[in-house]
């Protein structure tokens, strides 16, 4: 093939593929302005297709408390505001902070600080928000353990959630060790370009479900939790192998063939649905 064609049909080929668009590069921070959103990670939402995509996914309950983390300038907080009659807005800029709490008032509390910091309300509640990439995984996980949530929308990296979301065809330990709790869904895409300024790569909207019921009893959870982990271990060199180091191998064939798992099935590629049944076809009655 001629050079040329090669090069078009690469081009092509990450034009239809938006995870292998190139990086944008990045000219150095100019102002003290500048430098604070690098620092902080900022990427303001200024495009209105795309804080619609965001409330369509949030679906605000007017009466619960919801709770924004990096309000930033403010343009989903407005939104979130004319939806919801409690909204506490989270923004970390002490500078953005004190803008918003000026033009909003009494409609939205705005607190300055770090929303990590944070205590979980003793009601029920909701988050939303555009988060800096490099503090996702410690935003998810104060999701994750919060009492009291209800759901979480929340705008990540695309990567991040297609890894969570097992839109790869494979599931991460931590996607399945809370899927009895929480329903992961990737809900939405965003170009990089619709973000001010543009990040490096496209982003997604994350949303957390908390299950009205969960899949397993509640004394059984912590259980659930170690069983994954020992089968993510990676010790013996397949999932089957990780299982008889503490269960029974008769037992562990038996949980396999039931929930219709190859014996040679890399771990990454079992469904939520059927490490659920694993659990129970190996522990119960334990």
């Amino acid at each position: 093939m001629p050079r040329h064609h090669a090069q078009r049909q690469h081009a092509q080929q990450n034009d239809d593929n938006p995870t292998k668009r190139p990086r944008i590069r990045r000219a150095p921070p100019r102002t003290e302005r500048d430098r604070t959103r690098r620092v902080l990670g900022q990427n303001f939402l200024r495009d209105r297709r795309t804080i619609d995509q965001i409330i369509a996914a949030v679906r605000p309950e007017p009466e619960r408390l919801l709770l924004e983390i990096g309000a930033g300038e403010g343009a989903l907080t407005r939104r979130l505001a004319r939806l919801c009659r409690r909204v506490v807005a989270y923004e970390i800029d002490p500078d953005l902070a004190a803008r918003l709490r000026a033009e909003l008032g009494p409609v939205v509390r705005v607190v300055q600080g770090d929303f990590l910091t944070a205590r979980p309300p003793r009601e029920p509640f909701a988050v939303v928000g555009n988060i800096p990439y490099a503090s996702t995984s410690r935003i998810v996980d104060w999701c994750l353990t919060a009492p009291g949530i209800t759901s979480a929308t929340l705008v990540t990296q695309l990567e991040y959630a297609r890894k969570r979301c097992g839109d790869y065809g494979r599931w991460t330990l931590r996607t399945v060790q809370t899927w009895p709790r929480f329903h992961w869904r990737l809900v939405g895409r965003i170009p990089r370009e619709r973000f001010r300024p543009a990040p490096g790569v496209d982003s997604a909207i994350l949303r957390l479900d908390r299950r009205r019921v969960d899949l397993l009893p509640s004394h059984q959870l912590d259980a659930y939790a170690r069983f994954v982990a020992l089968g993510f271990s990676g010790v013996g060199g397949s999932l089957r192998a990780s299982l008889c180091r503490e269960h029974p191998a008769r037992r562990v064939d038996a949980a396999l063939r039931a929930a219709r798992i190859p014996a040679d099935a890399l771990v990454g590629q079992v469904w939520p649905e059927q490490w659920l049944a694993l659990f129970r076809g190996i522990c119960s009655g334990r």
